[in-house]
């Protein structure tokens, strides 16, 4: 029995390659994008292990070559929903009384293995099924995933080091119990990392899950489930489950044995399984855990002592990186009116240089919305702010489907601050941007603070570094994740653990120690060395 005491000290972030033409990682990556686009892969239901194929499929395409179909996949019904809860309980037995460090060296071994064997398939894997470039799939389904595996061990050596002190004549210690039964994790298209670390967060703290990848996600989602397998994770532990979310939801949260939800997606969907976990609460063996990070209307604020440059280049990059399709992503920018030309001439000389197309060519540093529903929903609100009388789109606002889903970066300058776009998620391209008279920066603080219901990331710019302190002080609810002279996004791994609140989400911060905690049913345990044999106080005797 090994009963060494094993820490896992702060480990250091993955390095981002840089794919230079040549280089290793180039020719590998470029060899392994070649195979994957020559495949049509079937991609089946895993569930103990085993893979099953129901014949109800659907496909999976290039969303920059939509004509290009990657895999098809197979849908559960309800009866392989229910053989899924049976299957994760079973292994729950095992899974849940496994020592902590070999919980822990499985994962490990997820991050050795992503970092050299399967960086090269995950992260083509991830620009052909989600459109992305090799420096935004590298961060992503290598770097960042990488950063979740090897992070979480170390927190969760923290978190299982946290002891009580003993007394007099007692011992006292805290076991770190897993949740008594299941957790769903339903995961998002944009990022694979996310998809990775809603499975495996849980999973390490002894949990099992019944997985719930995004069907726009499911080539990469299905690649690191043979990771999963190949570094040792148990059958069963985790189970793979594409198709209807609504299915899987009501399936799942209709069992006794639903322990919680780890989640990525929109406020009503979140909003709709919160209301079927309330509804089952009599019959649930304990409260279950609720984790979700949900929507966003991302700001950036400027303030008239703002570099234009640095204002500039944030706007560009954090609301057109990734197509805008960051949960972070600015969506929404209060400018002074002083600042605005330039600042607008500069993100129009960038546009004017950057390319957009498919994935396969790295000098497109655009490439498409992750399918037709997000592009008829970028196109609807561009065209309604080109109908406007109080709107008008400066920059882009063009859009084709005919190959692919492309939409073009696009700003709509309004007069109104509770415009359309100004107020709702589009999860696309699309920057609104509000030029504020620059005498009235306190009512347009305010506007700021208010015109949201959201709370995820937001950014304020000046050099005016005491007006810029006032700002955040006014704007400290409105996010989670708040940047000071730099974009909304890119948020990294035991740096800035992300994660928002008011609509968008529980603020549970995925990244850092607080999410690893819900995971966890604390139980303390006291030990008296020598038990009282009387029951009189002692100015009693």
């Amino acid at each position: 029995m090994n009963n060494s005491v094993i820490t896992f000290p702060l480990p250091a972030n993955e390095p981002v390659k840089t794919y230079l033409a040549g280089s290793p990682e180039r020719v590998a990556l470029d060899k392994e994008l070649e195979r994957q686009s020559k495949l049509v892969i079937d991609i089946p239901i895993i569930i103990g292990g085993k893979e099953i194929r129901t014949g109800d499929t659907g496909e999976v395409r290039c969303p920059h070559d939509h004509g290009h179909v990657l895999a098809t996949y197979h849908k559960v019904g309800k009866k392989e929903v229910e053989l899924a809860i049976t299957t994760a309980m079973e292994a729950w037995k095992q899974w849940s009384q496994t020592p902590w460090t070999t919980r822990a060296a499985i994962v490990m071994k997820m991050a050795h293995l992503l970092a050299t064997k399967y960086r090269p398939i995950l992260t083509a894997a991830c620009m052909l099924g989600q459109s992305k470039n090799i420096y935004q799939a590298e961060i992503d389904s290598a770097c960042e995933t990488i950063d979740f595996f090897r992070y979480n061990v170390h927190y969760a050596s923290k978190i299982y080091a946290m002891q009580p002190k003993d007394g007099d004549g007692q011992l006292n210690h805290t076991e770190y119990r897993p949740l008594e039964g299941f957790v769903l994790a339903v995961t998002p298209f944009n990022f694979t990392s996310i998809a990775s670390n809603l499975c495996m967060t849980p999973v390490l703290m002894g949990n099992v899950a019944l997985w719930k990848p995004s069907t726009t996600a499911l080539l990469s989602n299905y690649y690191l489930m043979q990771l999963y397998k190949e570094a040792g994770l148990p059958d069963g532990v985790v189970n793979f489950l594409p198709g209807s979310g609504a299915l899987i939801g009501e399936v799942a949260t209709a069992s006794r044995h639903f322990a919680g939800i780890h989640f990525t997606g929109s406020t009503a969907t979140f909003n709709t399984l919160w209301s079927q976990a309330c509804a089952g609460l009599g019959k649930y063996v304990s409260y279950p855990r609720l984790v979700g990070e949900t929507g966003g209307k991302d700001f950036i604020f400027v303030h008239p002592s703002a570099d234009a440059k640095a204002v500039a280049t944030a706007a560009f990059c954090g609301a057109f990186e990734f197509q805008g399709q960051k949960c972070s992503a600015a969506s929404r920018m209060y400018i002074p009116k002083s600042l605005w030309p330039d600042v607008l001439a500069d993100i129009k000389r960038m546009a004017a240089e950057v390319k957009m197309g498919d994935v396969m060519d790295p000098a497109n540093f655009i490439n498409a919305v992750i399918d037709e529903a997000s592009f008829d929903k970028c196109k609807s609100y561009i065209d309604f702010a080109r109908q406007s009388a109080d709107a008008e789109v400066v920059l882009g606002g063009n859009c084709d489907k005919s190959v692919g889903w492309f939409v073009e970066p696009t700003i709509i300058e309004t007069s109104n601050p509770h415009f359309k776009s100004m107020e709702e998620e589009i999860f696309g391209p699309v920057l609104t941007v509000y030029p504020y008279d620059d005498e009235k920066l306190d009512e347009t603080v305010t506007l700021c603070e208010n015109t949201s219901p959201y709370g995820l990331t937001g950014a304020v710019f000046g050099r005016d570094r005491m007006a810029v302190e006032s700002i955040t002080a006014k704007l400290r609810y409105c996010a989670g994740n708040f940047y000071i002279n730099d974009k909304p996004t890119g948020a990294v791994v035991g740096m800035q653990p992300f994660g928002g609140a008011r609509a968008s989400g529980t603020n549970d911060k995925a990244g850092g120690e607080f999410n690893l905690i819900r995971w966890i049913i604390p139980r303390v345990i006291k030990e008296t060395l020598l038990s009282p044999t009387d029951y009189r106080y002692s100015y009693m005797k």
